[in-house]
């Protein structure tokens, strides 16, 4: 069908300054073609926090020197009077695989589809859900999380602002078994952190055609509890 189904990130460059307090990473690619020919970099300060975006066939690293990205598509039927079995592949699930959750402990993981007209797409039941988010636990797990509370999972609008919208996402993050994207053996280095969009398929369905582009970031700004 022509539908992108994974992409990746390979080590490169990152920001080695120890002094910084926060970190995000800003990992953009294309979907459907592994590497892209030409790379950036860029650092912003925005408050109290800085932000460090990257692009193309080389790393972009805070918590972590190496992500990939798989996208887990299905079969959505939507017949039409001229053509009974029509319908597209959806975006079942966006998997950021081989994830240092040692390295990445108590980090905001962020992650947002981009379509042909660099346009964000909506992740959520309502037009300002553009990115879906997980916290990842402050202490490297040794067993899978499934609880999306526990999780932390939550929809936030393009520019980070906090949406109030009923959960209908659900999330899992795996450190046993094998890893989505490659069959490797999971563990807490090498963990598969996964977004499943709406697993009733009833509200969001995204056709995996229009995906040109993935990015997914982490943010070091810690859980409040309280």
């Amino acid at each position: 069908m022509g539908s992108p189904l994974e992409g990746s990130l390979s080590s490169g460059f990152g920001n080695k300054n120890r002094n910084k307090s926060k970190f995000l990473l800003g990992a953009v690619f294309l979907a459907a073609i592994p590497l892209f020919v030409s790379t950036f970099a860029a650092s912003v300060t925005v408050g109290t926090g800085s932000l460090e975006f990257g692009q193309g066939s080389q790393q972009a690293t805070a918590c972590d020197d190496t992500v990939f990205v798989a996208m887990g598509e299905e079969w959505h039927a939507n017949p039409s009077p001229i053509d009974s079995s029509d319908g597209f592949f959806r975006v079942r699930a966006v998997t950021v695989s081989n994830l240092n959750l040692v390295a990445c402990a108590g980090k905001k993981l962020r992650i947002r589809l981009i379509d042909g007209q660099s346009a964000e797409i909506t992740l959520g039941p309502t037009e300002d859900s553009k990115v879906i988010q997980m916290y990842l636990p402050a202490a490297a797990p040794d067993s899978n999380i499934s609880d999306p509370i526990a999780l932390g999972l939550s929809y936030l609008t393009g520019i980070g602002g906090a949406i109030s919208t009923p959960i209908i996402a659900s999330s899992s993050l795996s450190v046993s078994g094998t890893a989505v994207y490659d069959g490797s053996i999971l563990s807490n280095t090498n963990a598969d952190a996964t977004f499943y969009l709406d697993p009733a398929a009833v509200t969001v369905n995204i056709d995996g055609q229009s995906v040109r582009r993935t990015t997914v970031e982490t943010v070091d700004n810690p859980r409040n509890l309280g």
